[in-house]
């Protein structure tokens, strides 16, 4: 058995990939499902019910897939250009304590904003978006000056920028008032994101988040920058043959990815949370890895395969008090989709050739 490209690729191949993917991950749960003396359809259902089956589970899908959105797209855009980012984890909790930071600089003596918000605002979530493009550039430069793989260096920056945090947080961050607790004084309530529904977590960072995919979506498609970036990605000695400054090219990708999960720390403190502890991301920065990935690495479906993994981790809440299910079904499903997914991609541009 070997594999052969295929000379021509038909939407009815990519169609049936796509479907067959879905339908392999929908399988291989319910096996799971089945071995934990479940009903299957009252499973699935209770998913589905716990992820959109009430305004309350609408508005908790889509807070979940909001900081997804961010680390999504950091990988995506880090990812087009070969720039394994596997540091989102890291930058997105650097990106929270710098917009606490910020919000704490801008405290005047009397505990209010001391400067006009049309200022404040921008400079809260400006500070943790540079703290995270920041902690990124240092394993880029390291990459493109000294060819240090940049998967090593930027998973071990997780645990520098955790370790770094959580002394912020024993030491010079620590709230006074948490009684003990490892947090981080609260943000000021007029730096915080407005909420999208009544009586729901649902903020605005959402809107922000959607308005970088499509903002990046243009950026990629259609400038000249976007073109540089695919250029590197396909073929760094091809661009720099063309003139393309691959160095300079990695750099302007590794701050904008960096930005974009300081971002989804900013939302988490300023829209979710109101301040910083070292339990507030369940793992989102490895998360945007996956769902970059379930995306085909494209800005667009970054929304889209976030919200599916929000609604799997949402419903999953709900259908193990449903039908007694562990909630790790929902780590299954999202594993299983990325797995087919990438195996359905291989097979729309190979065919399996049997001698």
């Amino acid at each position: 058995m070997r594999l052969e490209p295929r000379t021509a690729l038909s939407p009815l191949t990519t169609l049936g990939a796509s479907l067959g993917a879905i339908a392999f991950t929908l399988v291989i749960c319910a096996l799971l499902i089945l071995w934990a003396n479940a009903d299957v359809f009252a499973a699935y259902g209770a998913i589905f019910n716990g992820a959109f089956g009430s305004r309350f589970a609408i508005t908790e899908t889509l807070t979940r897939a909001t900081p997804l959105i961010f680390t999504g797209l950091a990988a995506a855009v880090a990812f087009r250009a070969k720039l394994y980012n596997i540091g989102a984890e890291g930058q997105l909790y650097v990106g929270a304590i710098a917009a606490v930071a910020a919000s704490i600089w801008m405290t005047n003596d009397a505990g209010e904003l001391g400067l006009p918000l049309a200022i404040a605002f921008p400079l809260m979530i400006a500070a943790g978006a540079l703290a995270g493009a920041l902690l990124l550039l240092i394993p880029t430069l390291l990459k493109t000056q000294f060819k240090v793989d940049e998967v090593v260096t930027t998973l071990l920056l997780n645990f520098i920028a955790l370790l770094f945090v959580s002394m912020l947080l024993d030491g010079p961050m620590k709230d006074p008032t948490a009684m003990g607790w490892p947090q981080s004084p609260t943000l000021l309530a007029d730096l915080e994101f407005s909420k999208l529904v009544d009586r729901a977590r649902l903020h605005t960072g959402l809107l922000l988040a959607c308005a970088m995919s499509i903002i990046l979506w243009i950026v990629l498609s259609f400038t000249r920058f976007g073109l540089s970036l695919r250029a590197v990605g396909a073929n760094p000695r091809g661009a720099a043959f063309a003139g393309i400054s691959v160095n300079g090219t990695m750099i302007k990708v590794a701050l904008i990815s960096g930005a974009l999960a300081g971002l989804a720390g900013v939302g988490e403190v300023a829209g979710r949370t109101g301040y910083v502890t070292l339990d507030m991301s369940p793992g989102y920065g490895y998360s945007g890895i996956v769902i970059a990935m379930l995306a085909g690495l494209n800005p667009l479906g970054v929304a889209l395969a976030a919200v599916f993994v929000g609604a799997a981790i949402v419903g999953a809440d709900a259908m193990s008090r449903v039908v007694n299910v562990p909630t790790y079904i929902a780590d299954v499903i999202v594993a299983t989709a990325l797995i087919s997914v990438l195996v359905a991609g291989l097979l729309t541009q190979y065919k399996l050739r049997w001698r």
